[in-house]
């Protein structure tokens, strides 16, 4: 990087801004992800203020993503129709213009993943958001993932996501206990969270959606995804807070994020790489 970055920040009342926009526009998210994420996610998104929908049939995908404002793709229980129909979802989407973000589950883990891997970006996701170990599997710098769980910090992936981003024009967002955003000319840390947020399953997954409502509303996607990481990361603290186990974690999460407001948001510092 060079030694002449320049620094500036995301404010809360910039994310709480975003947050309220969100909830005033009321987003239709169209979503094709896993099995085991779709309950826990439309429920997330109800409780941001966007309003779900779980649509992955070959027969629909197409239109429904040229309707609704933004699509995610999650690629966890993959198989041959679903990669035909992700492709043909994230084709409309970028064909109405209309912005989708790309969950790469365990993409390192297997050719078959890798393979999918690389038909869905060369669709041109707006943000690619993956653990740190995701993110240099598909950036192809290592692919050290086993299965869902990230093997490698944030910060191990600062390069290969700061070099996907310019390969790919998109935003790209690795998450763990520090979260990374870069769009190749800026790169934000988000801090925040809590540590029983690995042991709820399907939050990684839910944040996809998350970060597509704030960009569907956002004429900025890098500052939209800025945003959505910082109010899910002040989310995770509050529920945290309040939780004895993972059980009463997530029911308090879903009140955080209905509750969150511009009083407890965090500032975000982004770089500006020259």
């Amino acid at each position: 990087m060079s030694s002449s970055n320049m620094h500036t920040s995301l404010s809360p009342q910039d994310s709480a801004m975003r947050l309220e926009q969100l909830r005033h526009t009321t987003p239709l998210i169209h979503n094709i992800t896993n099995y085991v994420a779709m309950n826990s996610m439309a429920n997330i998104l109800l409780a941001l203020g966007a309003s779900p929908a779980m649509v992955h049939a070959r027969e629909e995908v197409a239109e429904f993503a040229s309707i609704a404002h933004a699509l995610t793709i999650n690629i966890g229980t993959l198989s041959a129709d679903w990669l035909e129909a992700m492709q043909q979802a994230a084709r409309s989407a970028t064909q109405h213009g209309k912005p989708w973000v790309f969950d790469p589950v365990a993409v390192g883990a297997t050719q078959y993943r890798q393979q999918a891997g690389r038909l869905l970006i060369a669709e041109r996701p707006s943000v690619i958001r993956g653990n740190a170990s995701e993110i240099l599997a598909l950036a192809q710098q290592a692919s050290t993932g086993r299965g869902v769980d990230s093997t490698a910090a944030s910060d191990a992936a600062r390069d290969a996501a700061s070099e996907l981003a310019r390969a790919t024009g998109a935003v790209v967002a690795v998450t763990g206990e520090i979260d990374l955003v870069t769009d190749g000319k800026r790169l934000a840390r988000i801090h925040g969270g809590h540590p029983m947020m690995p042991r709820v399953t399907t939050l990684g997954c839910s944040l996809t959606g998350v970060v597509a409502a704030f960009i569907a509303t956002s004429e900025d996607t890098f500052l939209a995804t800025c945003a959505a990481l910082a109010c899910y990361a002040e989310a995770g603290r509050i529920a945290g807070a309040a939780s004895s186990g993972p059980g009463s974690f997530s029911s308090a999460f879903l009140d955080a994020l209905y509750q969150l407001d511009a009083g407890s948001l965090p500032p975000v510092e982004i770089t500006h790489v020259e």
